[in-house]
């Protein structure tokens, strides 16, 4: 076990883990490591704590300091220079005619950088944008390309929900969404309804996937034969949020007619309820692959296709 302390960079941003110390640290303090990209200023959000040792990715760097009121004015001071940087940079991209949206400036905590986040359709040639920012400055700056999902992270927004977008409230990273979730979810197609601002698959879809996948698993598949209290009939449809299945059922009189059950009153042609174990064909004591045409669990299921970023 090590001990270590979570700081977080940006609102909603991924946790990283450093040395305490022995320092006297709180939730909420700001603090000054040391990172890849120089002498950064962090924010607390885990004390300090002990986590295993396959949890810790790369060696442990120790926090510098406790930041002192001088650093917090050091960090609002910056936060305004970045906005008139923002405005600086803003004009030359059009000066120069480039193709690309300015989407945040971040500078160093020392002042030693400035980042600029652009988004593009492709490659931008920035080298003279690059010349002239650099001598209106007089430091070190650079210039990187980010995609729409991580635009969208850092402008932040309302989703459809009406709540703060999921990536720039709470989700720490992007998790791969496929068009399978919205279909195996009954949900309308139409890409507008089912994209976030980024304009790709709204990350929401992820959440409630588990568990359409563990019911889709346990409830009879459309198209099987089933046993209704009101006799044989052949599945139309299933409703995950009801747990209801719409069943096509033959009256005594030779006519047909569509009834909605709990699907946990329906059997299989061998008398097992469905929804009683994971596998009716467990029960039979018989494989999926002979009664493959009745157990709801018998379909392999296949990998799913990550929407690309």
């Amino acid at each position: 076990m090590s001990k270590v302390v979570g700081v977080r960079f940006k609102e909603g941003g991924k946790v990283y883990y450093f040395d305490p110390l022995e320092l006297e640290i709180k939730l909420g303090d700001g603090v000054i490591v040391e990172t890849a990209r120089g002498i950064v200023f962090g924010d607390v959000c885990e004390t300090p704590h002990n986590v295993p040792e396959e949890q810790i990715v790369s060696q442990l760097k120790p926090v510098i300091r406790v930041a002192t009121p001088e650093d917090h004015e050091q960090r609002r001071i910056y936060k305004e220079k970045e906005r008139d940087a923002y405005a600086v940079c803003q004009r030359k991209i059009e000066e120069h005619g480039l193709v690309m949206k300015l989407v945040e400036v971040e500078y160093a905590f020392n002042g030693s950088k400035i980042m600029f986040y652009f988004t593009a359709d492709g490659r931008v040639d920035f080298r003279e944008l690059v010349k002239d920012l650099a001598g209106i400055f007089k430091t070190r700056i650079e210039l990187r390309q980010i995609g729409v999902r991580d635009e969208a992270k850092m402008l932040g927004g309302l989703g459809v929900c009406g709540r703060p977008i999921c990536c720039s409230s709470f989700l720490t990273d992007f998790i791969p969404v496929s068009i399978k979730m919205a279909k195996e979810q009954n949900l309308s197609l139409n890409q507008t309804k089912i994209s976030g601002i980024c304009g790709r698959l709204m990350c929401c879809l992820k959440f409630e996937q588990a568990g359409y996948e563990s019911m889709h698993k346990i409830m009879p598949k459309v198209g099987k034969e089933v046993v209704t209290p009101d006799g044989l009939g052949v599945v139309l449809d299933n409703n995950v949020i009801s747990e209801t299945t719409a069943v096509k059922v033959q009256l005594s009189d030779g006519t047909f007619e569509v009834k909605t059950f709990p699907f946990r009153e329906l059997t299989n042609k061998a008398g097992e309820r469905f929804g009683d174990t994971p596998c009716c064909a467990e029960a039979s004591g018989c494989s999926c692959e002979e009664c493959k045409n009745d157990c709801p669990a018998a379909e392999a299921e296949q990998p799913e296709q990550p929407e690309q970023n």
